[in-house]
């Protein structure tokens, strides 16, 4: 029964805590909202990794409350759940203490932290959702909280961006929900262990997995529904990093892992079409990433690129390649997460985005180009870094799968990451300056300092402890694909 007081905990302590940080900062210093919030982050991660003994060794937590209409409350937390949630609470925290000093001198604090927070219990509710009904309704509350954040400045264009973001991905939730309701029809249920029981594997509705697929596809950022990524570089860089890096682009790569390799396995034609979608998405969004002046546009196209690489492993439909892209999800984040990061504190000091009017940060902010140099290298895929074991596993175990084809294109996909990734660190940090540069804080113990190297550093450890990690996510890959 603590378990499940404890999963129920996960999801309600940032929702409903969150509402008392505007109160908070209404009657006390910045400060304290700020502890505050952070706090609420920190325990959040805390009860997630409360749970982890019991579910990393194989346990599965169910809580369940019926309610009319088969619209039941079921929250389960198995391995691949507890994993994502781990990820997405740990980054979010490191994020929100780098707000400390980035969102300090812009109006709107206390809402900042509220929808922050209120972001990542929407994300915590989606991850342990286990009915249809309830994933679509933390889906869109996370819909509202990013549509917010990225017009957090509130200038005409901003908000424009943001609307464009809450439309494309409003549309494309409520094709998914259609889609839900019309598995509902076939399955007679909205409960996920209901439709697997009931829908034999490829037999669902191919239409109905379509419609789910814009909703994914549109959250996820994946061709053709990308652009609005891109744009959303002008929100603050804590919020680009939380969007791109920690929380709303993977829900949609977590949903389709879920639904679509435990829930409802999708035809041999849908599959096929996925690898189609997902294959041009790498290469539409990493040739735009090399030709963009753009530092934050760049590496928000440098996220569309890498998603691809998580839905191939997902869709590939074979064990080492799902926990490969477990494993993926996981450095992505914390080295994305540092780019972008990296990017705010760039911006900061050259008071601009054009990496073609930068140059020589190298000496300037060297702990800042420290971290930028080894989250880039795992976004690579250099070893020993996370994003090189993730990467290759992910391509092996697509080609294991049969779909070797497959895996070849994305191994140019992975070759057209470097370019851009180098293109960027040498027209940053050693080309030769564009204007006079002064040196911003360079101690490592700022708040932006130090978690954009505390980022960096997470992800050279978790290459370094790939082994470890990976046993949690092959124990994931076996509950999904139902050999335990």
């Amino acid at each position: 029964m603590v378990n499940e007081i404890v999963l129920i905990l996960i999801i309600a302590v940032p929702i409903i805590f969150s509402c008392a940080l505007p109160l908070i900062g209404a009657f006390s210093s910045n400060l304290i909202r700020n502890i505050a919030a952070l706090s609420i982050a920190v325990i959040t991660f805390g009860l997630s990794l409360f749970l982890a003994p019991a579910v990393f060794s194989g346990e599965i937590i169910n809580f369940y409350y019926s309610l009319p209409f088969g619209i039941n409350f079921i929250l389960r937390a198995d391995a691949f759940a507890l994993f994502c949630a781990l990820a997405s609470s740990l980054v979010s925290a490191i994020i929100i203490f780098y707000s400390f000093e980035y969102i300090k001198p812009y109006k709107n604090q206390n809402e900042y932290y509220f929808i922050v927070l209120l972001f990542l219990g929407s994300m915590m509710g989606i991850i342990f959702s286990a009915n249809l009904i309830f994933l679509y309704m933390f889906w869109e509350m996370t819909a509202l909280a990013s549509w917010r954040l990225i017009g957090f400045f509130r200038k005409e264009d901003f908000i424009r961006r943001a609307n464009k973001a809450f439309m494309v991905t409003a549309a494309g939730a409520f094709l998914m929900l259609i889609g839900f309701i019309m598995v509902a029809e076939q399955a007679g249920t909205f409960d996920y262990q209901g439709i697997r029981t009931a829908i034999e594997p490829g037999a669902v509705n191919n239409i109905a997995v379509i419609l789910i697929l814009c909703g994914i596809f549109a959250k996820s950022a994946t061709f053709p529904f990308h652009t609005w990524l891109a744009d959303a570089g002008v929100a603050p860089s804590p919020v680009t990093a939380l969007l791109h890096a920690a929380v709303l682009v993977k829900i949609g790569v977590y949903v389709y892992a879920r639904l679509f390799s435990a829930v409802m396995i999708p035809s041999d034609e849908v599959r096929a079409l996925v690898f189609s979608i997902i294959a041009l998405s790498a290469f539409v969004s990493g040739g735009a990433a090399l030709i963009e002046k753009d530092i934050k546009r760049i590496i928000a196209f440098s996220t569309v690129s890498q998603l691809a690489f998580m839905f191939l492993g997902f869709a590939a439909g074979q064990p080492l390649a799902f926990a490969a892209s477990m494993f993926f999800i996981l450095v992505h984040s914390t080295a994305k997460a540092g780019l972008f990061l990296s990017a705010g504190i760039i911006e900061h000091e050259t008071h601009t985005r054009d990496i073609t009017k930068m140059g020589g940060l190298l000496t300037v902010i060297p702990v800042t180009a420290f971290a930028f140099i080894l989250c880039m290298m795992s976004v690579i895929g250099v070893p020993p870094l996370g994003g090189f074991f993730a990467k290759f596993l992910v391509i092996a175990g697509t080609a294991r799968a049969g779909f070797e084809a497959v895996s070849f294109i994305f191994v140019i996909a992975a070759t057209l990451t470097l370019l851009y990734m180098l293109r960027l660190f040498y027209k940053v940090f050693l080309s030769a300056p564009q204007a006079e540069f002064h040196a911003h804080k360079s101690s490592i113990w700022t708040p932006m300092n130090f978690s954009v190297s505390l980022l960096a550093v997470l992800s050279l450890v978790f290459g370094l402890c790939f082994g470890k990690i990976i046993r949690i996510a092959e124990l994931a890959a076996n509950q999904m694909f139902g050999t335990l």
